[in-house]
């Protein structure tokens, strides 16, 4: 029961500070005249994907692998499954502007690539190096086409990007922005330590924890911006918003986590998670590539998928469940990453 808790007061503090962020910096890219489509796509797709990132380097310190990949892959089946499911039931979406189209294409690269490193376990500096270039090549084709919008009037007005607030004072700014990065770790470390010993005394590994609980708790962001999009009758921007949050947490979270530190991928990632990570991806097609929207009938479909799946993420992921003595080790491997990292 404290576990649990203490995983809730977790993802509690990185939700809000995640928010903080984004409020803090969209309003801080107002001041410096940045572009609001190109902060709409980056600062705003970044900080809603803040509470994964931290998250993710906090369980690869801790020496967590299972937490650290599955927490991106689980939030990117959630992103598509659940969060594009649930709005979908409101109200019919669908996105086919060349933008998302664009988009789209790249979450597909990203996708491939990613399952390819994964496969090429210890996850490595340079795979990350690899990623982090797939990220400042997708955030200059943003930039680019940003420009272009500009140059012609095609961009939104600042009142169409969600947090924005063109008069709000300096030291407000700063003050989000700090709270929004003191709290992240911080939140971070609660829900990785928690998450660690629920899943021992529950029976089931880091893994089944990171794909379920601690990818749903991080994915929150996007499915409250989603579900207000659905009841503002704007649902049509939410694939758009779920496909630049899925870009950043592939190349963007995993490549910041491998730069940090190797980590070792489970090997039976391989046999569910991934491809259905890979299906979900590819189960948008539909949505950006043609004419078709999403009804109530795909997104009741898309629910059922994304239950079924945390059913059988459990039922795979179960282990022994750690005798008193045997508990103690994870203690010691959660304390000797730390411990070099700090001497170096």
């Amino acid at each position: 029961m404290l576990d649990a808790i203490e995983l809730a007061i977790g993802l509690t503090i990185l939700l809000f500070a995640g928010d903080l962020l984004v409020k803090g910096a969209v309003a801080a890219g107002l001041r410096f005249n940045v572009p609001p489509i190109l902060i709409g796509l980056t600062i705003v797709a970044f900080g809603t994907s803040a509470p994964e990132l931290f998250v993710t380097i906090q369980a690869s310190i801790e020496n967590a692998p299972g937490l650290a990949v599955g927490n991106v892959v689980g939030s990117n089946i959630a992103n598509v499954l659940l969060v594009l499911g649930l709005p979908a039931l409101l109200a019919p979406m669908g996105d086919h502007s060349a933008e998302t189209q664009r988009n789209y294409k790249i979450m597909c690269a990203a996708t491939l690539l990613s399952v390819v490193l994964l496969a090429i376990s210890p996850l490595s500096w340079w795979q990350g190096l690899l990623l982090l270039g797939g990220l400042g090549l997708f955030l200059y084709d943003v930039y680019r086409h940003a420009m272009a919008a500009r140059a012609t009037g095609g961009e939104p007005h600042f009142d169409e990007i969600d947090e924005a607030d063109t008069s709000m004072p300096g030291w407000k700014v700063a003050a989000l922005v700090a709270v929004g990065v003191i709290g992240l770790p911080l939140g971070a470390h609660l829900a990785v330590e928690s998450a660690r010993s629920l899943a021992a005394s529950a029976g089931v590994s880091d893994e089944a924890i990171g794909l379920t609980v601690i990818a749903l708790g991080t994915s929150l962001p996007e499915l409250a911006t989603t579900v207000m999009a659905a009841i503002r009758k704007r649902g049509d921007i939410a694939i758009g918003n779920v496909i630049g949050s899925n870009v950043f947490n592939l190349l963007c979270i995993l490549g910041v986590a491998a730069t940090l530190d190797s980590i070792p991928v489970p090997a039976d990632f391989y046999t569910l998670n991934i491809w259905v990570m890979v299906a979900s991806a590819a189960a948008l097609a539909p949505f950006v590539l043609s004419d078709r929207r999403m009804s109530k009938t795909v997104g009741a479909v898309f629910l059922a998928s994304y239950v079924a799946y945390i059913a059988a993420a459990f039922a795979t992921q179960r282990i022994e469940k750690p005798s008193p003595s045997a508990s103690a080790a994870p203690e010691t491997s959660i304390k000797r990453p730390v411990a070099a990292a700090s001497a170096r």
